[in-house]
Parts: C-alpha cells; sequence; structure tokens
C-alpha cells in the first residue's frame, strides 16, 4: 500500500489555540476510465491545446490561469494565488460547535483526514479530538484549498479528526421542477403497507457490505470480450402494476420471506459459468441419445414387468367374479 502524502500543511485555529497540521486525502474515486477511442481501429484520440490567438499548439506547461474582466484577461500566476490576503490560507479556521443533526449531508463533499504535524502538536490535537467526541458536535470552519475557499466541518471518525468539505449554501439548487400528480389521493391501506414495507427491511448500516456491482459487471464484461467469451446477465425488471396496494403487499411478503436484502449475482461468477455451459451444449446431442437408449430399456423392462404381474393377477381376478357371483 502506498505511504499517503499530505496535500495541505496549516494550523487549526480555535480561539487563541492554534495546531500545526496537515492533511491528507481520505477518499478515492473507484469509477472505470474510459478512453476515447476510433470505434473502427480502437485508435485513442488525442485532444491538442490550441491557442485561440496563434493557433499554435501549446505545451502543458505553458498553460496559466486566467479571469476575463471587462473584456481583459488577467493573468495569475501560482505565486500570486499564494498571496491572496485572506486569513484561511494557511490556516482552519474553527468558527463555531454546532450538533451533528444541524448539518445537512446534501452540504457535504470531499473530505481529508487532519493529522497533526510534528511531535509538539500531538497533544493540542489530542486535546480537540476528544473534546469533539465527548461533545457529539461538528466544528463548523473555514479553510482556503486549491484556489477556493471552503465551508468545512471537523468531526471525529475512526479515532482521527476528519474535515469535510461543504457547499456553499448557494450551491446547492431548489428542487425546482413540477411532481406529476402530486395531488394523487393515498388510500390509508396503501400508507400502512408502504410503512410495513420500510418496516420489514429495516436494518444498521454497514458500508461493507454494499458493492459497486455495475462496475464489477464493466470489469467482468470487458474480461469476458478480452477472452472471446459471451455474457449475459439477467436483467431484474421491477414488477409492473396498476394496483399499488397489491405491488406494496407483494414487496413486504418477498422481504419477509427472503429477508432484508436480496442475493446478489456475481458477474464474475457468471463470467466462469459461460464456457461450461458452451461445452454442455456441444455434448448435448450424445446425452440425448444416452437418454433414449435409458427410456427405451426402462420402458422394456416395465412391459415385462406389466406381463408378468398381469398373469399372476389373472387367476385371482376370476376367483373374485365367482365369489361376487
Amino acid at each position: 500500500m502506498a505511504t499517503m502524502r499530505a496535500i495541505w500543511k496549516g494550523s487549526i485555529s480555535l480561539g487563541l489555540v492554534g495546531v500545526p497540521v496537515k492533511l491528507y486525502t481520505a477518499t478515492e474515486e473507484k469509477n472505470l476510465r474510459f478512453h476515447q477511442v476510433h470505434a473502427a481501429d480502437g485508435g485513442r484520440i488525442q485532444m491538442k491545446r490550441i491557442c485561440s490567438a496563434d493557433g499554435e499548439e501549446v505545451p502543458y506547461a505553458e498553460i496559466g490561469k486566467g479571469i476575463e474582466l471587462d473584456g481583459e484577461m488577467v493573468i495569475l500566476t501560482d505565486e500570486d494565488l499564494d498571496e491572496v490576503p485572506v486569513p484561511t490560507a494557511k490556516t482552519v479556521n474553527v468558527l463555531e460547535f454546532v450538533p451533528s443533526e444541524q448539518v445537512d449531508p446534501i452540504l457535504f463533499d470531499k473530505a481529508y483526514y487532519v493529522a497533526p504535524d510534528g511531535a509538539a502538536a500531538l497533544k493540542p490535537y489530542l486535546l480537540i479530538k476528544e473534546a469533539l467526541g465527548r461533545a457529539d458536535r461538528v466544528g463548523i470552519a473555514k479553510i482556503a484549498l486549491r484556489q477556493k475557499e471552503h465551508l468545512a466541518a471537523l468531526r471525529v471518525r475512526d479515532d482521527v479528526i476528519v474535515l469535510s468539505m461543504m457547499l456553499w449554501p448557494d450551491e446547492v439548487r431548489e428542487p425546482d421542477f413540477d411532481l406529476e400528480g402530486k395531488d394523487a389521493k393515498i388510500r390509508p391501506q396503501e400508507r400502512q403497507m408502504a410503512l410495513a414495507l420500510v418496516e420489514s427491511m429495516a436494518g444498521d448500516f454497514d458500508p461493507t457490505e454494499h458493492t459497486d456491482e455495475y462496475r464489477e459487471a464493466v470489469q467482468a464484461l470487458v474480461e469476458a470480450k478480452l477472452n472471446g467469451e459471451t455474457l449475459e446477465v439477467p436483467a431484474e425488471k421491477p414488477t409492473k402494476s396498476a394496483d399499488l396496494l397489491a405491488v406494496l403487499t407483494a414487496s413486504v411478503e418477498a422481504a419477509r420471506e427472503g429477508g432484508r436484502r436480496p442475493a446478489k449475482k456475481a458477474p464474475a461468477a457468471a463470467k466462469k459459468a459461460a464456457p461450461a455451459s458452451k461445452s454442455t451444449a456441444k455434448k448435448a446431442p450424445a446425452k440425448k441419445a444416452a437418454t433414449s437408449k435409458a427410456a427405451a430399456s426402462k420402458k422394456t423392462a416395465a412391459k415385462s414387468a406389466t406381463k408378468s404381474a398381469a398373469k399372476k393377477d389373472a387367476p385371482a381376478k376370476k376367483t373374485t367374479r365367482k365369489k361376487a357371483a
């Protein structure tokens, strides 16, 4: 496992207390990376950086940052941005401590681990971590990172202080759209069954129980195509019915009978099973022949057994008829 590298150094400002800290990226995306290619031959598509002024291709090292103002382009260097006169440039400035339930999760963005920078910072770091844990509150702070000032939340996770970047309120869009049929009448039975469905699927959240099935399926598809195999995974379709109550009732029964979570279908297992299904299909005629022979022998044995049984039963039947007469 590669050693984590600090992406920022500064200090946590808590009143008159200053704690030197370092930030480490706490999360990473596991998205599949698709390349743009020529579909005919698989050649990679190149994106060239062309200057609109002279039409020349510009090397990445010569690309700077600019902001257009009143029709003029103002070019800013990294040195200019490092000298922006804001108190949060090198400081996590804690503003207040609030109850965690007051922070809407929609505001959370990227997260960073906070570590003490040096032996002298260890004791005040541990004090802040312990105080945060006991108070059960979240520290609301400001920090300037990557040419932008962020609202942030300080909290404790896995015995480490975590700094979660937050969106500004004006960065969260309002749900400005119409809900079709929002005035639909809901029957009491439907409300009751919907609540029963939620209760039947209730559980404790464990993130380790969940995986990115789409990414796993795409990876299995890539491996199958590379090996010249065919990957067939049946798609599950939700039940469609005009009777909402019937669908809710069926869902509750299925959840109670099969447990809270449906069984997952592993794409890799389906991929491995593909070659076996092919070989089985090739040997099918021989299997049919063997089956037909076995069936014929069974029929012959059955006929002989029937004849012998008929011979044995014949006298008994005659005797029975005479007694009946």
